[in-house]
């Protein structure tokens, strides 16, 4: 006869094995939408939170391992989160993208509650982002064999447009996409801002060395529904994008 204590044992080894196969076979975002691409992959390139006052990951592999590559950024400015996590939250979980993307996720670790009010551009959380941006995402983007890279920002509605996408530089690429992206969406506008304060630290010098590259600035106080609809139709219409 069987023990009772193997039967007990025999019992947690099964649901132990069914909950580690669920976990290796269905991961969920933080909005709950199912991410299928196994070949998603995790790196972080920077993790000096003293000296540079936060880290970097990047989350490789998204969509179409054989399509053209594309980069997003997030955090830029930390306290522009709320719009990071829906590019995070969403992107990983859609079937059947045509290229193949990597997020830059920029991670803030100090002074952040400076910045938020869009009162002062020059504010520490705010500098603390764009210092890692140039330093550890801007290379390798400009390395990295990327048709485009998008950096995702929002804004507490002090422009014309609320949602929009715009490229602090006068011609090339860059603006040709952005301008295509705008004509793209019901929900997103192109508006020629021609400057910002984190222009210099990631997006004009990608410009200016071969990478296309733009904004996507959301309205700070939609709902989560509607910042949920303008990111897939970024998503889509840079999806269908056509590159030379």
């Amino acid at each position: 006869m069987i023990k009772k204590e193997h039967i007990i044992i025999l019992l947690l080894i099964a649901i132990i094995s069914i909950l580690i196969f669920g976990i290796m076979n269905l991961h969920h975002s933080d909005n709950g939408s199912e991410i299928k691409n196994t070949t998603i992959s995790y790196e972080t390139i920077a993790n000096d939170t003293i000296n540079d006052k936060g880290f970097v990951q990047v989350m490789r592999n998204i969509g179409n391992p054989e399509g053209k590559k594309i980069a997003y950024v997030v955090g830029v400015h930390p306290l522009e989160n709320e719009t990071h996590r829906t590019l995070l939250n969403m992107l990983p979980g859609i079937d059947d993208l045509n290229y193949n993307y990597d997020i830059y996720i920029i991670n803030v670790t100090e002074d952040i509650g400076h910045y938020g009010d869009g009162s002062s551009d020059n504010s520490p959380g705010r500098q603390n982002g764009q210092n890692l941006a140039l330093k550890y995402v801007y290379p390798k983007i400009a390395d990295g064999d990327y048709e485009l890279a998008i950096d995702i920002h929002s804004n507490i509605g002090a422009y014309p447009y609320k949602t929009f996408v715009f490229i602090p530089v006068k011609e090339g690429l860059g603006v040709d996409y952005a301008r295509e992206v705008g004509e793209k969406c019901e929900n997103i506008s192109y508006y020629p801002l021609e400057s910002t304060t984190s222009g210099p630290y990631l997006t004009i010098p990608l410009n200016e060395n071969g990478v296309p590259a733009f904004y996507l600035e959301e309205y700070s106080f939609a709902s989560q529904s509607e910042k949920d609809m303008h990111m897939l139709e970024l998503i889509t219409a840079v999806d269908n994008l056509e590159f030379s």
